[in-house]
């Protein structure tokens, strides 16, 4: 597939703003547009969304598909094109995750040291540590992972959003942008833009269920969306450096799962200053580790798609 002169930068455009709008609009297609009934339960009511999210990642990958200047619909080709790869993956899964991990070293610390005064309460009220105990823990963590994967929450915030988002959010988006002719820059901090505006729906959906006033449903999702939108430019930082999908995904996964990094605890400075490190890591680090020799074979004088040769 070639580069340079595919697509132009106002189709690139339309085409992102016509995924992101489909995107949201065929999540409330069940009850506005098929006139099926009000979902009995919170757990069909996310099955439904699960089906709308998953129809909408298919077309707008097949969408992107028929818009990008394909020389062959080779499946390794086209695959590679949404930086769906199994070369380097284990690079693709393990820096990224660490380097996601050092901005919520403060968050890590705290849950550490939650970890071993609850471990200490423990032992004093059962008079030291005990062979049942160490004997009950895989049970006990085999619970808690049944727990999980029978929760259609945590489906939602580990499997399926994150998977549908990055499909959609990066690997779709971001080729037809470069192919448009964006500076890779440019795509950085244009991308998070069509992200942040698929969350807008929220607000009306918190506006409605909490019964609170409009304007602290705007001022909730407010946040949230500037959450998205610094999320955003990380996501489709690693995704143009890195040329996998896979990169993303995972740094996905993990903030839904950690939540907002904690800053400070007033139960130990540690936190903080543990805080302040990862931060600055975080920045040591952030090029280093999304190198692109990392990810890729060769990268001097290619015609790769996601740009990442002509990154300066």
């Amino acid at each position: 597939m070639e580069g340079e002169g595919g697509v132009s930068k106002s189709v690139a455009v339309i085409a992102c703003t016509a995924m992101t709008l489909f995107y949201v609009a065929i999540l409330y297609s069940p009850t506005l547009i098929l006139r099926l009934p009000p979902p009995s339960s919170l757990k069909n009511f996310m099955i439904r969304r699960f089906i709308c999210a998953v129809i909408s990642s298919i077309v707008s990958v097949v969408f992107c598909a028929l818009i990008l200047p394909m020389r062959s619909w080779e499946v390794p080709l086209l695959f590679g094109a949404y930086g769906i790869r199994m070369d380097h993956i284990w690079h693709a899964v393990v820096f990224p995750l660490s380097l996601t991990s050092l901005m919520y070293a403060g968050s890590l610390v705290l849950k550490s040291l939650l970890l071993v005064n609850s471990w200490k309460e423990y032992k004093s009220m059962d008079g030291g540590l005990s062979f049942n105990c160490i004997k009950h823990l895989p049970q006990k963590f085999l619970g808690w992972m049944i727990s999980i994967a029978s929760d259609i929450l945590a489906w939602r915030n580990y499997v399926v959003a994150p998977l549908t988002e990055e499909l959609v959010f990066r690997a779709c988006m971001i080729p037809l942008l470069l192919c448009g002719g964006f500076k890779t820059y440019t795509v950085v901090f244009l991308c998070p833009i069509f992200f942040s505006l698929a969350h807008l729906n929220h607000s009306m959906e918190f506006y409605s269920r909490q019964n609170c006033s409009l304007l602290k449903a705007f001022m909730a999702v407010g946040l949230q969306l500037g959450y998205t939108v610094i999320f955003g430019f990380y996501a489709s930082f690693l995704f143009i450096r890195t040329g996998h999908l896979v990169a993303p995904l995972i740094a996905h996964i993990f903030c839904n799962f950690m939540g907002l990094p904690v800053l400070f605890s007033r139960r130990s400075g540690m936190v903080t200053v543990a805080f302040i490190a990862g931060v600055v890591g975080f920045v040591w680090l952030l090029f280093p580790l999304t190198c692109p020799d990392l990810y890729n074979d060769r990268t001097d004088h290619c015609r790769c798609w996601h740009g990442y040769c002509a990154w300066n």
